[in-house]
């Protein structure tokens, strides 16, 4: 196998980003906040209601052995590197969600991707998000079947988990980053619905219509509030928003992370132990995680070990990346910025505004 295929997008415009574009980035800063604070949110009511329902949610959570699938061809662990872990935002299309897009897309693709650095002391995080639409070179790697999938260049980052599988996509990311991932986390979108659902809806604010028949999605300009099947229709639009690229996507599901969060704090679900066992249970059937963290001990073990970290201080930047030259439809890693954000992350070292200068936002990654 020597080059993946990939997803047929519009073509979008080269042109130099408008004005309102620029002046979103401090949204976006406190949206990549609040999506690391739902991770910390996350463990931390998981560990909550272990020890009264343990086994019935322990059964949830899926497991991936990532040592045993890469083995050694792996970056070294550094001493002064912190904990790195790798979150993916999933996107299955399969059994009850296959009617969910009209039944245009199989399988399931890896629709975000960030990269969450946790210095040594723990007291800060820095998320580095990588655009589904990045091309890549993935290393060889093996099915779970342990089919052996050789290495191709130019394949779309997101393709990497349909074809191959979540192993591949960690390992695709150590080698283009040079960091190894401690841990890695993945949670189904598709999981968010009976979530959504079950708190009664999630209340978003779209500044333009988005009319998008990819997704399902038709909203005028304004306040809504989403039901499940909608929701999912949200994070998962990109042809209504923009200029079609996966760039706008991101802010959208960054938007709705923020939109979840704030229903669920508002109602206080996490405040009565029976609430705090329906969210939770909707969220351990939406997560896999690498086998050292496979477990509700371990999880919340890991949870507790976040408790330093203050959501506020969070440093979040977007991969920097240009649009490609052969195809417009797709974006690569900028450099040099991309290898200096991320030499600092290995190093430890805070990062040079130099680095987080994206050519395809008009300089601003944040």
């Amino acid at each position: 196998m020597t080059h993946a295929p990939t997803e047929t997008s519009p073509r979008r415009s080269r042109r130099a980003p408008t004005g309102r574009r620029s002046a979103r980035p401090p949204r976006r800063r406190r949206l990549w906040r609040w999506i690391g604070l739902s991770l910390v949110l996350l463990l931390l009511a998981v560990g909550g209601v272990g020890y009264w329902l343990y086994s019935d949610l322990n059964g949830n959570i899926k497991g991936v052995d990532i040592n045993e699938a890469i083995g050694d061809d792996r970056p070294e662990k550094l001493p002064t590197s912190g904990q790195n872990i790798l979150v993916l935002g999933s996107d299955s299309r399969a059994g009850d969600n296959a009617g969910l897009n009209a039944g245009k897309v199989a399988g399931a693709r890896s629709d975000t991707a960030m990269v969450m650095h946790i210095p040594e002391g723990r007291t800060e995080a820095v998320a580095v998000s990588i655009p589904r639409d990045t091309l890549v070179t993935r290393p060889a790697c093996a099915k779970q079947d342990g089919t052996e999938v050789a290495a191709a260049k130019r394949v779309m980052f997101n393709s990497v988990y349909s074809q191959v599988g979540p192993a591949c996509v960690v390992k695709t990311v150590e080698q283009m980053s040079g960091i190894r991932m401690d841990h890695y986390v993945e949670i189904d979108f598709a999981g968010f619905k009976d979530l959504v659902d079950a708190i009664g809806g999630v209340t978003v604010t779209v500044e333009e219509d988005i009319h998008d028949s990819s997704s399902g999605l038709d909203l005028t300009a304004g306040t809504h509030k989403l039901n499940g099947t909608e929701s999912l229709a949200f994070v998962r639009t990109r042809h209504g928003v923009g200029d079609g690229s996966d760039l706008g996507r991101i802010g959208l599901q960054q938007q709705f992370m923020l939109a979840l969060l704030s229903e669920i704090k508002r109602q206080d679900l996490l405040g009565s132990p029976t609430k705090t066992y329906k969210i939770a249970n909707q969220l351990t059937a939406a997560l896999t995680t690498d086998s050292d963290l496979a477990s509700l001990t371990k999880l919340a073990e890991f949870g507790r070990s976040l408790n330093g970290v203050d959501p506020s201080t969070m440093e979040t930047i977007m991969l920097p990346v240009a649009y490609d030259t052969q195809d417009p439809n797709r974006v690569v890693a900028a450099q040099p910025q991309a290898g200096r954000l991320w030499e600092a992350l290995r190093k430890d070292e805070d990062i040079p505004e130099s680095a987080k200068k994206s050519p395809a936002t008009g300089g601003d990654s944040s």
